[in-house]
This record gives structure tokens, sequence and C-alpha cells, in this order.
């Protein structure tokens, strides 16, 4: 079972997945496809830094007691993305190391009592700011991956996949989801709705494709 240290611990290697994987990106490889249809790698990493920007929101009401929602509206989500998207290669992979090194001083400044308080989601579920390391640290692991630069689900802890795998299956429905068969990186990648290889059916045909999570 996840605890915060845990979360908190993952959190950091996954901006580290992330900060290698863009690492040695040019403008060229930062404008090519991702594994998320539709969006360039920089897209992701846009979606990332803006994350990061808005969970450190989270942050701030837990710590003070002000509301402070994510995002203004879903609009400000997605326009922050497209907008990030268009940043050159060097500005990008800048606002994606400051804004993940700010919510980590943003989450080194709760105490334990500000880790219980309540917070509201961009999905509207009320939870205790405990849950943020947990939602940040599904972002940085996955997205990644899905930055198609060698970073596979067989990469990422085995801890966090079984986490991860419990908490698609909960939000995706469990009647929703075929029974399957196959590695455990596999059938990770394959709740995620992303890539995937030896993922069959128990009847051993193969395993309808699930639309992209998260």
């Amino acid at each position: 079972m996840r605890t915060l240290q845990t979360t908190l611990a993952w959190v950091a290697e996954g901006t580290e997945l992330c900060r290698k994987a863009v690492a040695d990106l040019d403008e060229a490889s930062y404008n090519e496809p991702s594994l998320l249809p539709g969006w360039t790698r920089k897209h992701v990493v846009a979606h990332v830094a803006a994350n990061a920007r808005a969970l450190r929101n989270l942050m701030h009401w837990a710590r003070t007691g002000e509301p402070t929602p994510m995002y203004t509206s879903p609009e400000q989500r997605l326009a922050d993305i497209e907008s990030g998207a268009t940043l050159p290669a060097g500005w990008l992979t800048a606002w994606f190391e400051q804004s993940a090194q700010l919510l980590a001083y943003a989450m080194a400044e709760l105490t334990e009592e500000q880790w219980r308080a309540e917070v509201l989601t961009a999905q509207g579920r009320t939870v205790p700011a405990g849950e943020v390391p947990w939602m940040r640290t599904r972002e940085v692991m996955v997205h990644a991956v899905d930055l198609g630069t060698g970073v596979q689900f067989a990469d990422l802890p085995e801890q966090f996949r079984a986490e991860l795998r419990q908490d698609i299956l909960a939000k995706r429905g469990s009647d929703t989801v075929p029974a399957i068969q196959g590695a455990d990186a596999d059938i990770t990648a394959y709740l995620a709705g992303r890539p995937y290889t030896g993922v069959a059916n128990r009847d051993g045909s193969p395993a309808e494709p699930l639309t992209p999570w998260l």
C-alpha cells in the first residue's frame, strides 16, 4: 500500500525520467508525435508543466486554507497546453524544470496536519492534500513513457505499476475491462490505453484496445 513518503519519492523518480527524456530533444524532435494521439512531445511536456503549476495551487490551498482551484476553467487547462506546445524547445524545457522545482518546494513546505487538509481536484473530487503526490506521480511516470524516447512501463517501479492498475480499474470500472492475461508491465500499458504487447483475453483471443487514460 502506498504511503505519502512512497509517493513523494515516486514524484522525484518520475520527474527525473521526464527530465532525461527531454534532455536531448531539439526543436525537430520535440515536434515529433508522442504516443498520445494528436499530441506532439511538446504537448506532453506542456501538459506536465501546466499540471505542476496547477497542483501547486492545491498545495497553497492546503497550506493557507485559501481555496485555490487547479485551473480557472477546463478551457484554461487546454489553452495552457496549446500555448505551451508553441514554445521554443529551450523555453519549454525550462518551464518544465521550473514548474517541477516549484511544486517540489511547495510539497516540502506542508506540515503533517496540512497534508490532511481537504482540496478540490479539477474533476470536482474532494481529497486530502496527501493525495496530490499520487496525482503528480501518475502524470510524470505515465507521460515519461508517452514521450516515446525509450522509457517503457517495464522501467517504472513495480509497486507503482500495481497501484496504477488498481487506480485505473477503479476509475474505468472493472465491469468495463475484459479479463486479460500478460506480464504486469504490459497489462499496465494496456489498462492505461497505451501501446502494448503480449496482452490477450483469457481465452487467448486479442484484447480489445482501450482508450487512453490520463
